[in-house]
Formats: structure tokens, C-alpha cells, sequence
């Protein structure tokens, strides 16, 4: 049901349901790998929170504590944060590392929406 309600808020993504909300996703996925002590990472967070509301139907947003979900931060070799990731068709198509704009963010899903 997820896959046809739009999103308008970024939510908690684990591990075990990557494969089905992102690489099975209907639509592009943005990914924010993010800790709950790290500064940019707070300084992004609206910036994600408005991203998720502006594309909401279009794009799935979800964030990721690097700190809960090592898993997943190994499997993409995070090793900054924040990292935004976008996805679509399954595939990564997109990173970004350190902290962005909201333009910036939204230029890239611009992008990967064209």
C-alpha cells in the first residue's frame, strides 16, 4: 500500500526492508544516511523533511541512522555523513556527501526524474 500513497514525510528505513522500499520501489528513492550527533546532519534535516513533501507521489524519502543501521552503511561504503543517496529502477544513481541545500537536493531529483 506504501508504494501508491505518496510520502510526505522521510522515514525510518532498516535494513531488512531496503530490498523491498528501495530496490523494489515503483518510484526514485533519496536516502539520507545521516546520526543523530552529527551537525550537518541537522542542518540538512529540513532540507530533507521539505524535499520529502515537495515530491511527495513522485519520490520516496527515507533516512537512515548510520549508527542503528551499520549494515546498510557498509554496503554503500558510507563513510561521511550526512550522505544522500538516489535511487531509481534499483540502481544508485546519485551521491551526494556533505551537507547540501534544498535546491541542490532538489536539482538532483530534478534530474533523475527528466
Amino acid at each position: 500500500m506504501e508504494a501508491t500513497n505518496p510520502m510526505t514525510t522521510a522515514l525510518a528505513l532498516k535494513g531488512a526492508d531496503f530490498d523491498e522500499k528501495v530496490l523494489r520501489a515503483g518510484r526514485p528513492v533519496l536516502i539520507d544516511f545521516w546520526a543523530p550527533w552529527c551537525g550537518p546532519c541537522k542542518q540538512i534535516a529540513p532540507h530533507v523533511e521539505a524535499i520529502a513533501q515537495e515530491f511527495a507521489g513522485k519520490v520516496d524519502v527515507y533516512k537512515v541512522d548510520v549508527d542503528e543501521e551499520s549494515d546498510l552503511t557498509l554496503r554503500f561504503g558510507i563513510l561521511s555523513i550526512p550522505t544522500l543517496l538516489i535511487f531509481k529502477n534499483g540502481e544508485l544513481v546519485s551521491q551526494m556527501v556533505g551537507g547540501r541545500s534544498k535546491d541542490e537536493i532538489r536539482q538532483a531529483l530534478e534530474r533523475v526524474l527528466a
